[in-house]
């Protein structure tokens, strides 16, 4: 039997949630639903997507490279119904938008995806910048919206804002580790630990932050602009790191495995959305793209 778009929904919200609870809860269904479609979509695929332990899902490689395939199915759909809402092939315009490095790299595909899917005709020119020079080029009215992290935008009054999507930080580690077998974790635990920080938009302040606050700071053992060379460091065991579960992956790219754990305490969250020029309406091809993002950001 073929798998079903439903099974698809379920299988998604159960590797972002890490648990049957969480999907369950999000997509406010029962358990025995979410165990249920996960049981028959490995059945129909012949693979173990996810390793049941005690703390919930963990996703397995397989199952990691399966999810791609199901949140682009899952979008497709999407914009398949949308483009049956409205004639939106014959929308024509050109778009000005602006995108962070973190960003573009996590978020901006899926919803870039969507847009042009709907709307073939529009022309799209794509400046990619830190969060402040952005800013500075939607006031300017040299951009039409800027996809970025809201938790950075300084402007309020000059800049409506829209957050889709809140990623708190958490832990990484590598398989193995000590701590990875510890029910709770506190952020003083961290204070031996090597750490590898991640140097891109606001995490390097945020992260510089959360070290300050703890009694005893913990090593700095690299420090990097690129996720990929954190993944690879944390998972050969350099060192742990903290890091928005927005750009969390299990697996490096060596294949490495990659742990993640909460930490008690208070850590920051990164924002994730949208911010134009106050003051007059959206163009049509700008309005779209608001639109096709807050879609693309529910469905992910």
């Amino acid at each position: 039997m073929a798998f079903t778009l439903r099974q698809l929904q379920f299988f998604t919200a159960a590797a972002e949630q890490g648990s049957v609870s969480g999907a369950a809860r999000v997509l406010s269904i029962s358990q025995s639903s979410v165990t249920e479609a996960i049981h028959a979509l490995e059945n129909d695929l012949g693979v173990t997507l996810f390793e049941r332990q005690a703390r919930g899902l963990e996703i397995t490689h397989k199952g990691s490279l399966f999810l791609r395939h199901a949140r682009q199915i899952l979008t497709d759909v999407s914009t398949a119904r949308m483009a049956f809402r409205e004639d939106a092939g014959q929308a024509k315009g050109r778009l000005s938008l602006g995108v962070t490095s973190l960003v573009a790299g996590y978020v901006l595909s899926d919803i870039l995806s969507r847009f042009r899917r709907a709307y073939p005709q529009v022309e799209l020119n794509v400046i990619e910048d830190n969060g402040d020079y952005l800013q500075h080029l939607l006031i300017g009215g040299e951009l039409d919206v800027a996809v970025l992290l809201t938790s950075s935008v300084r402007d309020r009054m000059a800049l409506h804002v829209e957050t889709l999507l809140v990623s708190p930080y958490r832990l990484w580690l590598p398989l193995g580790h000590a701590l990875a077998e510890q029910e709770a974790i506190s952020l003083d635990q961290l204070a031996g630990e090597p750490l590898i920080q991640l140097m891109v938009d606001e995490i390097e302040e945020s992260t510089a932050r959360l070290m300050a606050a703890l009694k005893v700071r913990p090593q700095i053992a690299f420090r990097t602009r690129s996720v990929e060379a954190v993944r690879s460091l944390v998972a050969t065991g350099a060192g742990v790191a903290i890091l928005p579960s927005l750009v969390y992956r299990p697996w490096s790219l060596e294949g490495d495995r990659i742990g993640i754990r909460d930490v008690s305490g208070d850590l920051p969250s990164v924002q994730v959305g949208l911010a134009w020029r106050k003051g007059a309406p959206l163009a049509a091809p700008a309005l779209n793209f608001v639109r096709s993002a807050q879609n693309a950001i529910t469905h992910r």
